[in-house]
């Protein structure tokens, strides 16, 4: 029978001794190996909103957080239009290699699939969670001549003007929220829908439009400087952020009105695990931090992160509960 000589029986047995030693590993050391080297070129944050838009602003400050974590180049693509479906599709159709991530909202992936009848891709199988960002409430804010100050006197004047009051909406949850305000309140009011959020304030603040429900982040400007005037926020209670606005849900007529807004980012479907655990250590920072709460928080943004795997299970309730949402508001898809 052949024998090997001895150096090459030495060599073997290093090499099974390596490979054993490597199976050993725990699992997230071989994580952290096999995304060594990522990333190698400038990273692009695509956002479903025109710039000037909140989702925009909060890309904005991800960019560069974590272009600095990682040490590259951090870009914001706006692809407006279509309710976020242009930018969704974009980003589902790209290499699943970490340098292609969508900064979303409950648009894209909670509300499209109800409110269209169909959609160029699956908000769960065509992306892969990386993690959550936190919340942008929203608020109702009216044109300044709108002789009213109080929810109950909106509607009061609605019930009284029928047909008078109309809504500009720049996303599905300034869609959503106009149509469940106006069949919990009875109220006979037009739609007016806009590619994004920044044209549609500037139409209520002309008085083209009478109201709309808008994120802070988009819509404080123009409330601080008197060019629109604040209601409520849509939130079940009070947000620490604007502690001065009621809910929706304090008038007697919008009793269990809640509608919130997040914020998530997504990689395509398929991106390799070891660069989304890369990509979620570094953003799961950034939320922590002081300064980008501090700097969030101004925007009116609510700031805080997740794993990828609380971000999957909260996509999926999501999907559920805003297909309660615009059942009950009586929205048909388009």
């Amino acid at each position: 029978m052949n024998t090997l000589p001895s150096s090459q029986r030495r060599g073997l047995l290093a090499l099974a001794l390596g490979l054993a030693a490597t199976a050993a590993l725990p699992a997230a050391a071989q994580t952290a190996a096999s995304a060594d080297g990522y990333p190698k070129q400038p990273i692009r944050l695509v956002v479903p909103f025109a710039a000037g838009s909140g989702t925009d602003a909060v890309a904005r400050l991800i960019a560069q957080a974590l272009g600095d974590a990682l040490k590259t180049p951090t870009v914001v693509d706006n692809k407006a239009g279509a309710n976020g479906i242009i930018a969704a599709e974009a980003v589902a159709k790209a290499p699943p290699d970490g340098y292609t991530l969508f900064v979303t909202t409950n648009t894209t992936h909670s509300a499209n699939p109800s409110l269209m009848k169909s959609l160029p891709y699956d908000p769960v199988k065509d992306f892969t969670p990386v993690s959550r960002m936190g919340n942008l409430p929203f608020m109702l804010v009216v044109n300044q001549a709108l002789p009213v100050k109080t929810v109950a006197e909106l509607i009061a004047y609605g019930r009284t003007h029928p047909g008078k009051l109309t809504y500009a909406s720049g996303n599905s949850t300034g869609i959503v929220s106009g149509a469940t305000f106006a069949r919990m309140a009875g109220l006979d009011m037009l739609h007016v829908p806009y590619k994004s959020t920044p044209p549609a304030i500037a139409d209520v603040v002309g008085g083209q439009v009478s109201m709309m429900f808008v994120d802070t982040a988009a819509g404080l400007a123009m409330v601080e400087a008197g060019k629109l005037r604040p209601l409520a926020v849509t939130t079940k209670e009070r947000t620490q952020l604007f502690p001065q606005l009621p809910p929706m849900a304090d008038t007697p007529e919008l009793k269990g009105f809640d509608i919130t807004s997040w914020n998530g980012i997504y990689a395509p479907a398929g991106t390799p695990r070891p660069i989304v655990q890369k990509l979620n250590q570094a953003l799961a920072a950034i939320a922590d931090s002081q300064g980008f709460r501090e700097r969030s928080a101004k925007l009116g943004f609510d700031a805080f992160g997740s794993t990828p795997e609380a971000f999957a299970a909260f996509t999926s309730s999501e999907l559920a509960k805003w297909r309660q949402l615009i059942q009950a508001a009586g929205i048909r898809p388009e």
